[in-house]
């Protein structure tokens, strides 16, 4: 909540900035996409984690036991599989762009960009930890995890 009010408090910044003092704050701008990042990419792994992320399950929830089961864990394999892809793809994203700083308070990307990686990491753990625990399609019905 904090970093969501932080991100408000610097895009209002920004706008009477502009609109009134017909001047720019490109350091607001740059903390807001920072408070941003830190806001999504955060937040992901905690919402999985308590099973309270957006989902569509209308088609799951008509499935037998069985097949309720193993498509969740289907599910926590594919996020897996995209967090390490998306991790690789970091990487080498950040061999270029982290010789870089932000232009206007000269952040290094890799400080910049520090929230999406861990975050992401952390939702790979998230999603390894549902794989690998047992739980059953109640209990991803009702958000029980044990996380």
């Amino acid at each position: 909540m904090v970093m969501l009010a932080l991100v408000t408090v610097l895009i209002l910044l920004m706008i009477v900035g502009r609109e009134l003092l017909n001047d720019g704050v490109p350091w607001a701008d740059e903390l807001a996409r920072l408070g941003g990042l830190g806001l999504i990419f955060l937040a992901a792994p905690l919402l999985l984690a308590r099973d309270a992320h957006v989902k569509v399950d209308f088609f799951v929830n008509r499935l037998p036991e069985g097949g309720r089961r193993a498509m969740l864990r289907l599910v926590d394999l594919l996020t897996a599989a995209f967090c390490g892809l998306f991790l690789v793809a970091g990487w080498f994203f950040l061999q270029r762009a982290g010789r870089f700083s932000t232009p206007a308070l000269s952040l290094p990307n890799l400080l910049f960009y520090l929230p999406a990686i861990v975050g992401v990491a952390l939702l790979a753990l998230v999603a390894v930890h549902r794989l690998v625990s047992p739980r059953t399609p109640t209990d991803a019905a009702a958000g029980a995890h044990g996380i």
